[in-house]
């Protein structure tokens, strides 16, 4: 992986990412959404999403007693049966820190390890190329999501040709795989809203791509998008802009224009900085300017990862495992900056890019040393 690119996951396997477990075959595909044929490589429309309406119901007045009416009691309410608001971000229960802070109870690095990293609420990643269970593993996730009222953020991560045969290299075998693969992931999605961090890189680092194996990335993910939205209307799907020390905007934007992502059929935006260190401040400038370089329509914006950036990305450039960073703001829907939809902590801080551990691995050193 070249310097400037996103250290996100060990080569081929899910070992050290916040990973999804299966407890069991996949209980079937019959969820598979219906989309239309792949796109061309032409830009989709760029129309804004309709604005749904509030309407609130209309008050009755109350009726006035009748004169020596008997006054009777009201039935208690039923308790209802809707689902709880999503009040906040989705922490997933199985993670690599989580089994750390478990079995570690005695050692002196856990309350802060656990108070800061453990507790916070994280993405799940989907790195392995697992058809049969891909389903029932995101299914999993959004379905504990919803049952506490919270809003899960998972990483598909398969795309051919991933990471440029880097360290992070694998996905499906070739793109019919692919859309396969997609099409599973997501009959898992339920019906409630979920943040998807749509392959990480696919579209920053595309430098060892043929022509072709580019033009067929870029439909690949717009037909990801359009497949996503299709099963589930309240996905929030981001394509990957890189972060701002990586390419110009422009740059970007052109990619992110050709996989779909000015579209609201396909996305509701980009997401910068996974696995990087760049501060949040440079990101949502230069995740505006990917936005405005796109034409994307207003109700597009960006998703940050802010997991690593509270001390900034280091002078020298190095991406693995750089001394000195720490964890940058906890993770939220709330962002109060114009455009930003949330800060995410897609990278889990204390995994590894490599160097101060194995590729995608817990690390306690490296996250205590984060956390402090």
């Amino acid at each position: 992986m070249v310097a400037a690119a996103s250290a996100v996951v060990a080569a081929g396997t899910v070992a050290g990412l916040l990973s999804a477990t299966a407890d069991g075959p996949d209980g079937g595909d019959e969820a598979r959404p219906v989309v239309s044929e792949s796109p061309s490589l032409q830009p989709l429309p760029a129309l804004p999403s309709p604005t749904p309406s509030v309407t609130k119901p209309s008050a009755k007045p109350s009726p006035k007693p009748k004169p020596k009416a008997r006054p009777t009691r009201k039935a208690p309410p039923r308790p209802s049966s809707a689902p709880p608001a999503a009040s906040g971000l989705y922490r997933h229960s199985d993670s690599q820190v989580l089994e750390w802070v478990r079995a570690n109870r005695s050692d002196p690095r856990r309350p802060l390890i656990e108070s800061r990293i453990a507790a916070r609420p994280a993405a799940v990643w989907f790195a392995d190329f697992t058809p049969d269970t891909i389903t029932s593993r995101v299914r999993a996730v959004t379905s504990a999501a919803a049952g506490e009222g919270r809003v899960p953020v998972v990483v598909p991560y398969a795309i051919p040709e991933r990471d440029c045969g880097g360290a992070s290299d694998g996905g499906a075998p070739d793109r019919a795989a692919y859309d396969d693969w997609i099409d599973r992931f997501a009959a898992g999605l339920g019906g409630r809203e979920v943040i998807v961090i749509l392959e990480p890189d696919a579209l920053s680092q595309t430098e060892c791509l043929s022509d072709g194996q580019r033009a067929d990335r870029y439909a690949a993910l717009a037909r990801a998008g359009r497949v996503m939205k299709s099963a589930n209307p309240r996905a929030r799907v981001y394509y990957d802009a890189g972060h701002s020390g990586w390419n110009a905007p422009a740059t970007q934007a052109a990619r992110l224009r050709a996989a779909g992502a000015a579209s609201p059929a396909s996305s509701d935006g980009v997401f910068s900085n996974v696995s990087n260190f760049h501060r949040t401040a440079d990101e949502a400038a230069y995740d505006r300017r990917v936005l405005a370089a796109m034409g994307a329509p207003a109700g597009l914006g960006a998703v940050i990862d802010t997991s690593r950036n509270g001390n900034g990305a280091p002078i020298d450039g190095e991406w693995c495992d750089p001394d000195g960073r720490k964890i940058g703001e906890a993770p939220t829907l709330t962002t109060g900056l114009p455009r930003v939809d949330a800060y995410l902590w897609v990278k889990l801080p204390g995994e590894s890019d490599g160097c101060k551990g194995e590729p995608g691995t817990f690390t306690p050193d490296y996250a205590f040393e984060l956390a402090d």
